[in-house]
């Protein structure tokens, strides 16, 4: 086996995926785009208070490079030389706000996780200075004044953190998205470290303007934000610098993509109207419209889908954004520990085949697309004595499946073409009584790849393609076959119907829990989350007898 992989030849790209749950580090063969080795690390969540979600920038930053170092350990394993590497591609969580000082490279304060939702006070406020008939923020971002972006992050951090304003005043400070931090720690950091970002993940800042290409005044100064603090703005292929320390040292950093355009790159969706959907900590539906700005009319996201090459085009896409998915089943396992393992969804699931009327709206943090409700919180409805925990695992799933279908049919109202079929990646596509669930409530076949790394694949073709890297070939006539596995609906479309139906009338049941007068401080920035959610669930389970939550007769 050794001998064969010997015979493995470069040049190679690897790949650092830096998501909500977990950081890995990926290599590719640039040629066949097939995997070789990779390295993950769970990352710890913090949640200090009710509706705060954080994370530690430093933790994040150590993670990648413990990931990179034991990737280059298996490879070398492997009797693959480390030396063929010869490019990364940086893809990240997006929103995710970070600021740091640039004299000591130490972090200012957490990292503010694009699910936190403490700046809903902030929002409120904000959204009265906009003018009804001139939604400028909207025209030149393509995004609703909502808690998920990062300029009100960025403002609450300015607000309430006297480190962070010693430090711009000082004009210490460096603001950035995690592939910014990234990035300026890996090629240096104090040391002569780039601060840039790439337009991808700037448009997702609410200070970019995704039709000029640039930072805008006018919106810094409706946030707030000095605009020294910005980075440099890229394209998401290119020589960013090179690693400065570590067993690739002297590598190229030359990709960057925030996750779910990288995950759009990696299922090779370059053509108008082509789509896929992520299943992560969310789940992401993108929709490349072309070198076009589409606007929704249907509560979607008009962002910016990739621009690959400092002279190629920039091209767009529509988006629908579910806050929770894959980290509903983190919940069951982390908060209720009706599961000890995530994989072990699947087997509660296929024990009971339904979810015997039982239904799920994980609205830990709201509701993001097509509602952008913030008062919404997490419920579980439709219970009886006979509900146990197998059909809440059941019900979960079903809620990943319905938030897509939700989506799906705002992208499709909006492109006038409806999907014949949907693409899919990510972690949660290797559940496979999800992805028939998903094909039975869309009533369309579920497309997923052999190899569901796509997000990382995404990152790695960005910095193998880069001028001056060179070794990963776009154009189409080079791009490898995707093997792919098919799932087709197996129910009929009326029962499909009855069920989606029944859903969104708990959807409508989830609404208005919350208002920011109503948390328990008093404290308008608090905005109850995960734990209310907790609650209520708690409550529910108080009902009905812990001995039917815990399967036992």
């Amino acid at each position: 086996m050794a001998a064969a992989k010997k015979a493995v030849l470069g040049p190679l790209v690897g790949a650092v995926d830096q998501g909500t749950s977990s950081t890995r580090f990926l290599v590719f063969n640039s040629k066949t785009a097939e995997l070789l080795s990779h390295h993950q690390v769970e990352i710890k969540q913090e949640f200090p208070r009710e509706g705060w979600v954080e994370q530690d920038p430093k933790e994040i930053l150590m993670s990648v490079y413990e990931c990179i170092e034991k990737t280059c350990e298996k490879l070398e394993q492997l009797n693959i030389d480390i030396s063929n590497i010869k490019a990364i591609g940086v893809s990240n969580q997006r929103e995710t706000t970070v600021v740091w000082d640039k004299i000591t490279g130490e972090p200012l304060y957490n990292a503010l996780v694009w699910l936190d939702l403490r700046t809903q006070s902030t929002v409120e406020n904000l959204s009265k200075r906009i003018p009804g008939n001139n939604n400028f923020v909207k025209s030149k971002t393509g995004l609703p004044l909502s808690t998920y972006f990062s300029a009100v992050k960025v403002r609450w951090l300015l607000d309430n953190v006297r480190e962070v304003q010693k430090a711009v005043e000082e004009d210490r400070a460096l603001f950035g998205t995690i592939d910014s931090w990234l990035i300026w720690s890996l090629t240096g950091g104090t040391n002569g470290g780039v601060h840039c970002t790439d337009v991808t993940n700037a448009s997702r800042t609410m200070l970019f303007n995704i039709h000029s290409l640039q930072w805008d005044k006018e919106l810094c100064e409706f946030f707030g934000i000095p605009m020294k603090i910005l980075p440099n703005v890229r394209s998401s292929s290119e020589i960013y610098g090179l690693m400065k320390a570590g067993s690739l040292e002297g590598v190229p950093i030359s990709g960057c993509l925030g996750d779910q355009s990288a995950a759009l790159v990696g299922q090779m969706c370059f053509r108008d109207g082509q789509a896929k959907n992520t299943y992560g900590t969310g789940c992401f539906l993108l929709c490349n419209t072309g070198p076009k700005c589409v606007f929704s009319e249907h509560g979607l996201l008009t962002t910016v889908a990739y621009k690959l090459g400092r002279d190629k085009p920039v091209y767009y896409a529509l988006e629908g954004s579910v806050a929770i998915a894959g980290a509903v089943i983190r919940w069951l396992r982390d908060n209720l520990g009706i599961i000890r393992s995530s994989d072990e969804i699947e087997k509660l699931a296929k024990e009971v085949g339904t979810s015997y009327g039982c239904y799920f709206v994980p609205a830990f943090s709201g509701l993001y697309a097509p509602y952008w409700e913030p008062s919404a919180r997490g419920i579980i409805c439709g219970l009886t004595q006979f509900t146990n925990k197998c059909h809440i695992a059941f019900a979960a799933l079903e809620a990943v499946c319905f938030q897509t279908r939700e989506i799906l049919d705002a992208m499709n109202r909006d492109c006038g073409i409806p999907l014949s079929h949907l693409q899919v990646d990510g972690g949660m596509t290797n559940n496979k009584i999800l992805m028939q669930l998903q094909a039975d409530i869309l009533y369309i076949p579920v497309v997923k790849p052999s190899m569901p790394e796509t997000t990382a694949l995404g990152a790695a073709m960005a910095a193998g393609a880069a001028e001056g890297v060179g070794v990963w070939s776009l154009e189409p006539e080079d791009l490898s076959a995707v093997t792919m596995e098919r799932f087709e609906p197996q129910i009929n479309a009326e029962e499909s119907e009855i069920r989606y139906s029944t859903w969104k009338k708990a959807v409508m049941k989830s609404m208005g829990w919350v208002t920011t007068e109503s948390s328990q401080s008093g404290d308008p920035s608090i905005f109850c989350s995960l734990p209310l959610g907790f609650f209520i669930m708690s409550s529910m389970v108080m009902l009905i007898g812990a001995r039917y939550i815990s399967g036992i007769p």
